[in-house]
């Protein structure tokens, strides 16, 4: 990613020059920072690789292992609440779900977040306890797996709301996250990545902006999200109860249902794919009905959630594809999400009817 020169500056974007960067120097400094008495003998890079943040397991002088995340797009003050959330959440989930979480790091009674500044980047490093992993989910689900799913998913979303009212407070929301997109639109380097689209996108960003008014604000309460259930960030124990859960990229205090689109993608019939697209068709499947049976058995949902759906998917787009799409995907395939977004993606919300889906669960 080469850098670009901005006239007008965009707050919570920033490109860097990643060839430059030497990312091991900085964990090996944030560890340094954190404990001195311990030196680190070596830094492996275990990160996925679809997105400029980066997991690293060092291996230290007494043996012991460490899993470091370092990042360096958004708002520090976004990824230090965030980190101090989920680590507050992780130690507040009660039984069944208290080790669900990775821990991180403490020092002087807080989450240590080590920040690193220079000419070139400004990157932010915090620690994990590595977290044990049991066995995936198929890549292609059965009923049973499916209705399994949802009615641990529903235990676990209850138990992360239980858990809601001790955790520290939140600043990011929804409306700050959309308004960041439309405030890009109108910078130099907005209208040249999205020059051909900036009306449409004004569009969708307003019509996020009324319906979630309109439907969620202040009647739906919020609770701690993970959006990306992708089937490859969690594991589950043989008999299909959640066992753990990494992969905090996309942590929100947010309402419950902006997790379900990547549970019906989970659920569907494609199956988890290697090469793949954000279509909303997952949510419309049978197979996700199934899911929401047994949730809604478990945590009912509400009739204003479920009209919520398609705005919790035109939220993913426009944030996740949209804004920071170059930032969680190859240079390529950011392209191509963000061609279909423009092509398929979001006029198809326009025409995604949750009526069914009402009618199934009496709402």
């Amino acid at each position: 990613m080469s850098a670009r020169n901005i006239s007008r500056s965009v707050p919570d974007v920033k490109p860097v020059r990643m060839r430059l960067i030497d990312y091991t120097t900085i964990i090996r400094q944030a560890w340094a920072a954190f404990d001195p008495s311990q030196t680190v003998q070596a830094v492996e890079d275990i990160s996925a690789r679809v997105s400029t943040n980066h997991v690293f397991r060092l291996t230290l002088d007494s043996g012991d292992r460490v899993i470091a995340k370092l990042s360096y797009f958004g708002k520090f003050e976004h990824f230090k609440d965030d980190h101090r959330i989920i680590h507050a959440l992780a130690n507040n989930l009660l039984y069944p779900f208290e080790n669900v979480l990775a821990k991180s790091l403490m020092k002087n009674g807080q989450v240590f977040i080590y920040r690193h500044q220079d000419e070139l980047i400004d990157a932010w490093v915090v620690f994990y306890n590595p977290i044990r992993t049991m066995e995936r989910l198929p890549r292609r689900l059965d009923e049973p797996h499916i209705r399994k799913l949802g009615n641990e998913i529903a235990r676990f979303h209850l138990a992360c709301a239980r858990a809601s009212s001790v955790l520290p407070k939140y600043a990011k929301t929804l409306r700050s996250d959309v308004q960041g997109l439309l405030d890009l639109l109108d910078t130099d380097a907005g209208r040249f990545e999205h020059r051909m689209h900036i009306d449409t996108l004004r569009r969708q960003c307003h019509l996020f902006l009324e319906n979630r008014k309109k439907l969620v604000d202040k009647t739906v309460e919020t609770m701690p999200v993970f959006v990306d259930w992708n089937i490859g960030n969690f594991s589950v124990t043989p008999d299909q109860k959640l066992f753990s859960r990494w992969d905090y990229d996309w942590f929100r205090i947010s309402y419950r249902v902006m997790d379900f689109y990547f549970f019906s993608r989970v659920c569907s019939d494609a199956g988890d794919r290697t090469v793949f697209s954000y279509y909303i068709g997952p949510m419309a499947e049978e197979r996700f009905g199934w899911f929401l049976d047994e949730y809604h058995k478990v945590y009912p949902l509400t009739e204003r959630e479920i009209r919520f759906l398609p705005e919790a998917y035109r939220f993913f787009i426009l944030n996740y594809v949209i804004k920071y799409g170059r930032y969680f995907f190859h240079r390529t395939y950011a392209t191509k999400l963000q061609r279909e977004a423009y092509d398929i993606y979001l006029p198809s919300i326009d025409t995604f009817d949750v009526t069914p889906i009402l009618k199934r669960l009496g709402l």
